[in-house]
């Protein structure tokens, strides 16, 4: 049995990079930054991690149109390795989060409009949510 699921919160560190695949699927990257508080000696310690995350269609968009930097997100999605070779031969990888929801918090910030709630989708699924085949997906 295996199980990959992963929810995190926190802030933008850079605005969304729209992109869209040669099917035309748009595809966002998103990177993030989470804060971690702990004591140490009686002294509080604050350590900050960064994550990728990937988002596909209309979810990308609206990702792209409401959120910026600075800006509180929570996201939901699973993590997956990319491996690929780089122009020196060297192998490289790269753990980053696909996101299956991503839930935009506070009320904006940033050179974005941030505080507006997402249009509808004019793709006719029903909600923010498109299906994208394996065979759109880059990795």
């Amino acid at each position: 049995m295996q199980f990959n699921k992963v929810i995190i919160m926190g802030n933008l560190v850079r605005d969304p990079e729209l992109k869209y695949l040669p099917s035309g699927t748009p595809v966002a990257n998103l990177s993030i930054a989470v804060n971690d508080r702990y004591k140490k000696d009686g002294e509080t310690v604050e350590k900050v991690s960064y994550f990728d995350i990937v988002v596909f269609a209309r979810q990308a968009e609206n990702c792209n149109e409401y959120l910026s930097k600075g800006r509180p997100v929570l996201v939901e999605g699973r993590l997956q390795q990319r491996r690929w070779e780089a122009q020196d031969g060297a192998n490289k990888s790269k753990i980053e989060i696909v996101a299956s929801n991503v839930i935009f918090l506070g009320s904006g910030s940033g050179s974005g409009s941030g505080g507006g709630r997402p249009k509808d989708s004019s793709s006719g699924s029903g909600g923010n949510y498109e299906t994208v085949s394996e065979d759109d997906i880059p990795f």
